[in-house]
């Protein structure tokens, strides 16, 4: 890790948190809202998680400085709910998983929504458009 980041000194030394470490946490807390489909983490991130292998930091970029840190989320709103609400459930939950779990002192939390994504049903967008069932 880098000597330059913060840590949290105690009687028996200092402990460092890496910022992966400060991703996954928010990310698991983020994704627990209701309302959001997922994380959005670009092409490379998607085809790593299509080869099977799960990032639950995905689309989090982690800003530790001093004593503050700065969480930027880049998430997936599901179609029907309102956006203000879900990013505003977000920031509340993440702050507090993150502060909670890792005693780091969150100073902001910044959502990018990104997409809007159609809930999953088990009828498909070419049985409606095909007539063989009512929208």
């Amino acid at each position: 890790m880098e000597a330059n980041k913060p840590g949290i000194n105690t009687d028996m030394g200092t402990i460092t948190i890496a910022d992966e470490v400060v991703s996954t946490v928010a990310g698991l807390a983020a994704i627990d809202v209701e309302g959001v489909a997922s994380m959005s983490g670009g092409w490379g991130t998607d085809l790593v998680e299509k080869l099977g292998r799960k990032n639950f930091a995905k689309g989090i970029r982690v800003e530790l400085t001093n004593d503050d840190t700065k969480i930027d989320i880049y998430l997936i709103v599901e179609f029907g709910y309102s956006i203000p609400e879900v990013a505003d459930n977000v920031q509340k939950e993440v702050k507090l998983a993150v502060e909670t779990m890792t005693g780091l002192n969150v100073i902001e939390v910044n959502v990018h929504v990104v997409s809007v994504q159609l809930k999953r049903s088990g009828v498909s967008e070419a049985e409606i458009s095909a007539g063989q069932i009512e929208a």
